[in-house]
């Protein structure tokens, strides 16, 4: 039987890969995003899919998408952020509670509607990141906004034990549109189709979280591991 999946925030970087690898498979594709032309076109491209458009970060528009959907979902992956660069003192404020609405209200938005829509056993991938996992400098609200999400993914995936397979994907630097802003070296750096078939492969597999690429995460796993006394200065060098 022909798994059926939703992508939210299909419109490009990780999600199109996403969906341009799952359509090589015998899967049916639910893609969404805000810009429903990029969908449509993507949707063309691979062969054909259902379009729902969506904002995330409006509880009308997530509810009026999940409505579309009548029949059960094998896999959610939910993929909508946003980012802006910089540090602390230069974000604008507006700016920063647009990243907190649509990142982490969001999210929350997705964790309520999205466990009625799936199967029992199904999967609900959400999007973290490593930069969640430590208070690093220029990481700002973007990275506190990805710290509560892993949080809120913890939590789901605690409630719904025994019910559907929640899992955490914590990517590290990905060569998309967001991070083509940043002004810094970003190690590591993946592109969109490593990073889709990362995603791929850790969903076939046990485990709650799904990171990559392992050469940067398991470093930022043990930064936050440390004591503050000795994870604040290694953190204080790094916005020399």
């Amino acid at each position: 039987m022909r798994k059926r999946i939703w992508i939210i925030g299909a419109s490009d970087g990780i999600g199109a890969a996403l969906a341009r690898a799952w359509a090589k498979e015998d899967v049916d594709l639910i893609l969404s995003a805000r810009s429903e032309d990029k969908l449509t076109a993507l949707a063309s491209e691979i062969g054909g899919a259902e379009v729902i458009a969506i904002d995330v970060a409006d509880r009308a528009s997530v509810n009026a998408a999940a409505a579309q959907i009548t029949t059960p979902l094998d896999c959610i992956v939910h993929l909508a952020a946003t980012y802006d660069p910089g540090k602390i003192a230069e974000v604008d404020p507006n700016t920063a509670g647009q990243i907190v609405t649509v990142n982490l209200t969001g999210t929350f938005h997705i964790a309520q509607i999205a466990p009625p829509l799936l199967r029992k056993g199904g999967q609900l991938a959400i999007c973290g990141s490593v930069a969640g996992y430590i208070g690093l400098p220029q990481g700002q609200i973007y990275s506190a906004t990805k710290a509560g999400v892993i949080n809120l993914t913890e939590s789901l995936a605690a409630e719904h034990a025994g019910q559907i397979d929640v899992r955490l994907i914590s990517p590290g630097f990905v060569d998309t549109r967001l991070t083509k802003r940043n002004d810094f070296t970003m190690p590591a750096l993946i592109t969109p189709e490593i990073a889709a078939a990362e995603i791929i492969k850790g969903l076939g597999k046990r485990g709650f979280e799904i990171n990559f690429p392992k050469r940067l995460t398991w470093g930022l796993k043990l930064l936050s591991a440390l004591p503050y006394w000795a994870a604040l200065p290694l953190t204080k060098r790094l916005s020399r």
